[in-house]
């Protein structure tokens, strides 16, 4: 018997300063720069599982502004949720699962992350009211 390909969701916030700047961690399992986020829980919402990676891996209390994208990892079947988000409460630091955080400019955003993770900050930047719908291999946007 085989068992039916199965999708997993995921939730990244953007999260923008007053300056325009865009918070970015170092992931510590692979050293890639990325928006926060991660896997929902089973058992939690979209902005419950949002809320709750980025307080693991920054320390921040944040508040949703827009669903900004949708995007899917075609390999690994991931759909992503990437929301604009501004902070509420706390200082950046890193976590269990995040070596380093940063307040990126644009210019760094295309730098540091890959295209399939740099698209999601620019289209959160960018943002008109229609979030951008994607697809990727886990590193390039098709």
């Amino acid at each position: 018997m085989t068992t039916a390909p199965r999708h997993s969701v995921s939730v990244a916030a953007v999260i923008v300063a007053d300056d325009g700047t865009v918070l970015a961690i170092e992931r510590q399992d692979n050293n890639h720069w990325e928006p926060p986020g991660g896997i929902l829980e089973l058992n939690e919402g979209p902005l419950d599982g949002l809320s709750r990676e980025v307080l693991e891996e920054t320390g921040l209390l944040i508040e949703p502004e827009a669903l900004t994208g949708v995007y899917k990892n075609m390999p690994q079947g991931i759909i992503a949720l990437v929301f604009r988000c501004h902070v509420i409460s706390g200082k950046p630091r890193g976590g269990k699962e995040s070596s380093q955080v940063a307040w990126l400019t644009r210019e760094n955003v295309n730098d540091r992350m890959s295209e399939a993770f740099a698209v999601r900050v620019t289209d959160a930047l960018d943002y008109a009211g229609i979030p951008a719908i994607r697809t990727h291999d886990g590193r390039q946007v098709d």
